[in-house]
């Protein structure tokens, strides 16, 4: 079952991408644990660092499908997924237009190493097609996007930006993390590539780290080329369980989605949060944009707290929730971004891209909205005491 054109997302989250148990007829993949195999006399010569394995080769195609793209490669992480694919694309002498926010491991990768590689770069002032339109050159190879963005929940006009790419012949690539493919595919929106830290919502479950990257079989070539050098491949354990999770993807997604949705709305009128950031809420300046772009809102939300209230003693309260780095787990979890996904970032850094030191990233699980809100409630209530 290889063609997922006419399947629906369940049935694709379940059945593509699956190894075939053609010996015993189990139910679920088998593992192919080689690091070694025959080079003579088959059809591929398989290595791990050449991400082709039985369960590699697998993995991808139920990315790909997810993300209705021709094929797709996955990592030993996110950073090595948007790394290997940036170098893919940019070398010595060549311009790259980023927007301004972004998750904070991208922005250090950046500004930390390009100049090394005599790569240029350039951050957009907002987020309108003018303003990356106002940063491309004649070198520029990459626009970059990230939709919604880490962590201030930013939406970037994805038809506009690839218009604007396609007219002089430059790539358009997109952190899909946030979104994951249940709620956008940006490929619809004439987007080239896309890239996921899969520890997130892909994985689901905050017990694996994996990256993906999907794309045309022509620029996965290209992105490939240069992951067989720098050698960001994942144990094939890890590939079992990054497929054995995305079955559950869907399911998850929505049921986030619709959570964070009543959560946001929750926290919208609660006399001490000074402001909520979610592209669901009526409020949010690109909410029109969103409902276009995407099906649901996604499962992130920000937010901060009015004045006397601390943040990371309102965190330390929880009893529900837990205060954890990342984040898209079934559980519910929150932190602080200037301390922990962009702390790489200089105060001033963080300024610019307006992350406050009091801002709250919330990751919204599965659990019930009103156990949630009663955990908030009792923290807030300790820390006003």
């Amino acid at each position: 079952m290889e063609n997922s054109k006419n399947l629906g997302i369940n049935t694709i989250c379940t059945h593509i991408g699956e190894v075939k148990d053609e010996q015993f007829k189990g139910a679920v993949s088998p593992i192919y644990m080689a690091t070694s195999y025959a080079f003579d006399g088959v059809d591929v010569k398989r290595y791990p660092r050449y991400l082709n394995t039985p369960n590699q080769e697998a993995l991808v195609k139920k990315i790909a499908a997810l993300e209705k793209t021709e094929n797709a490669l996955i990592f030993g992480s996110g950073m090595a997924a948007v790394s290997t694919t940036l170098l893919a694309f940019l070398h010595k002498g060549d311009h790259i237009v980023l927007q301004q926010t972004l998750y904070g491991g991208t922005y250090n990768f950046v500004v930390e190493e390009f100049d090394k590689f005599g790569i240029e770069y350039s951050f957009t002032e907002g987020l309108s097609i003018k303003d990356f339109e106002k940063q491309i050159q004649d070198n520029t190879k990459v626009l970059y996007i990230e939709t919604p963005s880490n962590p201030l929940l930013t939406i970037t006009d994805m038809k506009a930006v690839s218009k604007l790419a396609k007219s002089k012949g430059i790539v358009t690539m997109i952190d899909n993390t946030f979104a994951s493919p249940i709620n956008q595919t940006p490929i619809d929106f004439g987007i080239d590539i896309m890239i996921h830290s899969a520890t997130k919502y892909m994985g689901g479950h905050s017990d694996i780290l994996a990256g993906a990257v999907a794309a045309s079989n022509e620029h996965i070539d290209k992105i490939w080329n240069i992951a067989k050098n720098l050698g960001g491949s994942l144990s094939d354990f890890t590939v079992w369980m990054l497929e054995r999770s995305l079955k559950t993807l869907n399911l998850r997604v929505k049921r986030q989605s619709k959570n964070a949705l009543k959560m946001a709305k929750y926290l919208a009128i609660h006399p001490e949060i000074y402001h909520v950031y979610y592209p669901g809420l009526k409020g949010h300046p690109n909410y029109k944009l969103a409902k276009k772009q995407m099906k649901l809102f996604g499962g992130m939300l920000s937010f901060e707290l009015k004045e006397g209230i601390d943040a990371m003693e309102f965190q330390n309260q929880l009893q529900l929730i837990k205060p954890s780095m990342s984040l898209a787990g079934v559980e519910s979890t929150m932190l602080s971004p200037a301390q922990t996904s962009h702390a790489l970032l200089s105060p001033e850094e963080r300024a610019k891209q307006g992350i406050k030191d009091g801002l709250i990233r919330f990751s919204v699980g599965i659990e019930e909205t009103k156990d949630l809100i009663a955990d908030i409630e009792q923290a807030i209530q300790k820390v006003k005491k």
